[in-house]
């Protein structure tokens, strides 16, 4: 696993190779994920042996909103737009590149045309084919219940001991 700070080429020292489950003693519970990073900053400003401390998501949990109702004007298009980005962007690539006199603007248009029917076709298509049974649009997102955070337990006592000492702070 990487993070911002250890690039893809580097790997932390003793992480595991596969997925595996977290260990050590939880050392906090938050409701929150800012929360619980704001826990493991408070333990780094410490000098706390942040390397041996995890934040784990508990009760995981699949929530769908519901953004809007669909009807086949919405569907069409969104299909014709998205198509549309799309045949620009084809027709912009084969008409910087297929002349030699610079851009021409035959190849984009036929590339925008293009891509608005497809876009057109495979959106009326996919609508179709779920037969009514969702007319509403979503965005599915995986939270959790609460986050806790577990330290390795040669640790373990004194992250505790300074996560209570940040409980105590005012806020």
């Amino acid at each position: 696993m990487t993070s911002a700070f250890s690039g893809p080429g580097r790997r932390g020292q003793g992480l595991p190779q596969l997925p595996t489950p977290p260990t050590g003693w939880p050392i906090g519970s938050y409701g929150t994920y800012e929360e619980a990073q704001r826990a493991v900053e408070f333990l780094a400003s410490n000098e706390f042996a942040v390397t041996d401390v995890t934040i784990v998501g508990v009760d995981l949990m699949l929530v769908e909103r519901v953004l809007g109702k669909l009807s086949w004007g919405k569907v069409l298009g969104t299909g014709a737009i998205s198509g549309a980005w799309f045949g620009l962007f084809v027709g912009l690539l084969l008409g910087m590149f297929g002349s030699e006199g610079g851009i021409t603007f035959g190849p984009i248009l036929v590339g925008l045309g293009t891509g608005v029917v497809f876009g057109l076709i495979f959106a009326a298509v996919s609508y179709a084919s779920t037969k009514g049974r969702r007319d509403f649009s979503s965005a599915s997102q995986l939270v959790a219940g609460r986050y806790d955070v577990l330290c390795q337990p040669r640790n373990a006592e004194q992250g505790r001991d300074l996560l209570a000492k940040l409980a105590m702070r005012p806020r």
